[in-house]
């Protein structure tokens, strides 16, 4: 973590105020792509090999260097970094003077005076960029003379042209030069010198600057067999370790596609960059690697300190250079964000006129954040977020739910007309919020095993593969990024959950919902895992070892999920982890029992809330749709005394309910179709002609119907399907699609009842006693016949009045008495109250307030 200073990132720290995790440095050229994947497990492994087979010399490296670079293993000395190698030269030829174009790197010129050597600088011209001068070096260079030139310079960031350096090299046959490739990986194919190796040229190469390990310490020096011998004299035995060697291996073996990906990243970010700096009012040189050198216009005072201090920045002062002075400063190539959040802070710093500065600023310093993620889907984040959103409620914060990308079956419209995950709209009543669009920018409905509807800021943008959504997720988080930084611009606090499990790498390159987001954010993360299923400490060490060190920075501790028993005993395993990760246990969430509100969101269902039952109750049979959504609107049932709901799949689950209820389907056309092929339609039929009920929502009333037409080809390549034919009613499916909260009125009592429509279908009828429920428009949104109930009103049974006057319109039909008087409160508010202390409870909020900067 050393840092260009000349100090390290703990001093940088202090001097800021901050932790050492909480600095932006851009004053260190690494890659921004983080190391490759291979540097994880598969480095640890490899040592095993290593330590049976040791090479002080790192001689299987050097015969893999040379086979790769085209030379000779003779000609190639690996060291601990290529600044062993800068230091070791000098001493090695024991030459009288040197030559070092200057501005350029501080090293060249301590090793040269360490070694003795009487030092000039000849003065490179900024209109030039500071580009290394072929007349004046060729002109100053005299025989014997030991030259260093950087290639790509530092820190510069530009260089000769390759034809003109290889042509000063055979000018001056009596110099040596020392070629400082370290950052050249970064300027393309070509750039380099190798595989041509002059006599009096050593050509320096950095094999961890590019692959983002500098702490590594691996260097290569390519040269004469004669001046390679004399280099490796100055070097120890064991100067580079077993672990630089494996990785060294692979960097030199494996890495085509990451070289590749780097490449193409890094000349947009830094043109980019570049252009964004200038636009300030600064002088930008072309720099061609992954740094930028900047010269601050006439009368701005350094903006090292400033950024360090109120932004937590790190900027390389370029004032000690010779050549330079304290306007000039040199910064790293980053990520998009990070490249913006300095760009953002340096308007600030500069006093430029910032009218539309943008919402990344202003969340990156107002907004306190966490993220909840998990080892695996169902690990209960949603519901953490609910119990994270209420306690900062209890606290005095103003808080909101986040989830950029929700793959669910249950959806929600917010009151200006737009779908969200129904999560999100749970997690928003624990804030006692209205639901918000921008607190579920993506809402992926699945359609098919590998096709879902993907809505996109409450609005159907298309139907998509798997692939050709993964193709687009890209442009899909530019607009999920201005989502979250117009939501936390108008919150104290955000909470967001992640989706799936972070450590899913078929899955990480695409990722917009778990670390590539939290990094955005910069949110610190909770890994949260299911106990109750087994096996999540290994679970939370495994994850950890699939992450990059951005994401182990991101990541502050685990919370263990659902846990029956005493707590005490987890004691040897905390400490194990806590050992083995550096990351803390930072509670243990008991199981709770009947909480109260919905469950996460998933591809699959569950009936999960429970109460007394009466000694009788009615049979309520859910069937379980394929593509099934929204089942939620059946939850309020559970807590109803007098009722036992239950799902059924299979003819055999059947029996012989009091109601069949047919929920609403992101396939209906798809959904009814197996239902007939699985005989499930023959037996339903078979059950509502002996008397049971039949009720149906959204798709499940469509399904009731005689014909289904999908003209559009919306759903199915058949234009017209038919229905059970309960009632004699006719959907056609169109393209435009009804998102809408909605208020109706029950035809036959005047009762007033509300829930929320999401549906393509418009259902025709062909007479009006059929309509049992009208929204205040005038539009049929419910009809009814004999023991026929329909509607398209999602959560209407939600209201405590409505959904006892139902169930004992029932109770009277199968000859049971009416209870008259509502049984269960379906009142999440107090829920959400009692899910809050449950978990403040049980987690250290104290260390979780500070993980999130608060001084609560």
């Amino acid at each position: 973590m050393n840092n260009a200073h000349g100090g390290n990132i703990y001093k940088l720290a202090a001097e800021s105020g901050c932790a050492p995790e909480q600095i932006l440095d851009f004053s260190a050229s690494i890659n921004p792509l983080g190391p490759p994947e291979f540097f994880r497990p598969d480095v640890s492994r490899s040592l095993e090999n290593i330590a049976h087979y040791p090479d002080p010399r790192a001689e299987r490296l050097v015969r893999t260097a040379a086979q790769v670079f085209g030379l000779t293993e003779s000609c190639v000395t690996a060291a601990n970094g290529s600044e062993e190698l800068i230091y070791a030269v000098p001493r090695a030829l024991r030459l009288e003077k040197a030559l070092i174009p200057v501005p350029s790197y501080a090293d060249y010129e301590n090793a040269c005076r360490l070694a003795g050597l009487e030092v000039n600088y000849p003065d490179m011209d900024e209109t030039a960029d500071f580009s290394p001068d072929y007349e004046k070096l060729r002109a100053g260079i005299k025989p014997g003379m030991l030259v260093f030139i950087g290639h790509p310079g530092n820190p510069s960031g530009t260089a000769m042209d390759k034809v003109s350096l290889l042509r000063l090299v055979s000018e001056r046959p009596e110099a040596v030069f020392v070629i400082d490739e370290a950052f050249a990986a970064f300027c393309g194919d070509g750039f380099s010198l190798l595989p041509e190796l002059p006599q009096n040229a050593i050509i320096l190469r950095s094999l961890t600057k590019f692959f983002a390990v500098p702490g590594l310490r691996l260097g290569l020096a390519f040269a004469s067999e004669k001046n390679t011998a004399l280099i490796r004299e100055q070097l120890p035995p064991w100067s580079v370790n077993s672990i630089a060697q494996a990785v060294g291996q692979k960097i030199l073996t494996e890495t085509q596609e990451y070289t590749k990906e780097t490449l193409d990243l890094i000349k947009p970010l830094r043109e980019k960059l570049a252009g964004q700096l200038a636009a300030l009012g600064l002088k930008v040189f072309p720099g061609i690697a992954n740094y930028l050198l900047c010269k601050l216009p006439e009368g701005k005072k350094p903006v090292y300190k400033r950024l360090l201090r109120e932004y937590h920045i790190a900027v390389r002062d370029c004032g000690s250079f010779k050549g330079l002075d304290s306007r000039f400063f040199r910064v790293a190539v980053r990520n998009e964000d990070e490249n913006d959040y300095l760009v953002n802070s340096l308007k600030q710093v500069l006093n430029t006129e910032n009218e539309n500065k943008t919402f990344f600023f202003k969340h990156k310093m107002k907004s306190l954040s966490l993220m909840i993620q998990g080892t695996c889907s169902n690990a209960g984040k949603s519901v953490l977020v609910s119990a994270f959103c209420r306690i900062l409620l209890q606290d005095g914060y103003n808080v909101a739910p986040f989830k950029s990308q929700n793959m669910a079956l249950n959806s929600f419209v917010t009151a200006d007309g737009c779908e969200i995950g129904r999560a999100q709209a749970v997690q928003a009543q624990a804030c006692r919020l209205a639901p918000d669009v921008r607190m579920n920018p993506v809402l992926l409905k699945p359609s098919t095993d590998t096709g879902c509807q993907v809505i996109l800021m409450g609005k159907p943008l298309a139907n998509m593969e798997a692939k050709e959504y993964f193709s687009r997720k890209r442009n899909l988080f530019t607009e999920v990024k201005a989502a979250y930084d117009s939501l936390a611009a108008d919150y104290d606090a955000v909470i967001l959950e992640g989706a799936g499990s972070p450590g899913e790498m078929n899955l990480k390159k695409y990722d917009i919902v778990n670390m590539n987001m939290a990094r955005y954010a910069q949110s610190p993360v909770l890994l949260a895992g299911d106990i109750d299923r087994g096996g999540t400490y290994a679970a939370f060490i495994g994850t950890l070892e699939t992450f990059l060190p951005w994401e182990r920075e991101l990541l502050k501790g685990f919370l263990v999920n659902k846990f029956r028993g005493d707590a005490a005993l987890l004691k040897d395993a905390h400490d194990y982890v806590e050992n083995f990760t550096g990351k803390p246990i930072l509670g243990v969430i008991p199981y709770l029992h009947d909480m109260g509100i919905p469950e996460e969101d998933s591809a699959a269902f569950a009936l999960t809330r429970s109460c007394a039952k009466f000694g009788k109750t009615l049979d309520f049979a859910l069937i379980e749709l394929q593509h099934i959504s929204n089942f939620t609107d059946f939850n309020p049932f559970e807590i109803e005394p007098d009722v036992k709901i239950r799902k059924v799949r299979h003819v055999r689950e059947l029996g012989n309910p009091d109601m069949i209820i047919m929920p609403g389907s992101k396939n209906v056309i798809g959904d009814l179709l197996s239902l007939k092929e699985r005989g499930m339609a023959e037996a339903i039929l078979r059950q509502v002609e002996n008397g049971a009920w039949f009720a149906g929502i959204c798709g499940g009333l469509q399904m009731a119907g005689k014909i289904i037409r999908d003209p559009l080809g919306l759903e199915s390549s058949q234009t017209e399907t038919e229905g059970f034919n309960l009632l004699p009613l006719t959907t056609v499916l169109e393209a435009d699609k009804c998102l809408s909260q909605t208020k109706a009125v029950l035809c036959d009592s005047g009762e007033k009842v509300s829930g929320y429509e999401i549906h393509h279908g418009k259902t025709v009828y062909p007479s009006v006693n059929l309509v049992s429920m009208r929204s205040e428009s005038g539009e049929a949104v419910g009809f009814a016949a004999g023991r026929i109930w329909l509607s398209y009103l999602h959560g209407v049974f939600d209201e405590d009045n409505f959904r006892r006057q139902f169930i004992d319109m029932i109770r009277l039909d199968r000859g049971l008495k009416p209870l008259g008087k509502v049984q269960a409160a379906f009142d999440i508010d107090e829920a959400m109250n009692r899910l809050a202390d449950h978990v403040r409870n049980s987690v250290d909020m104290d260390k979780i307030y500070k993980i999130m900067g608060s001084k609560a």
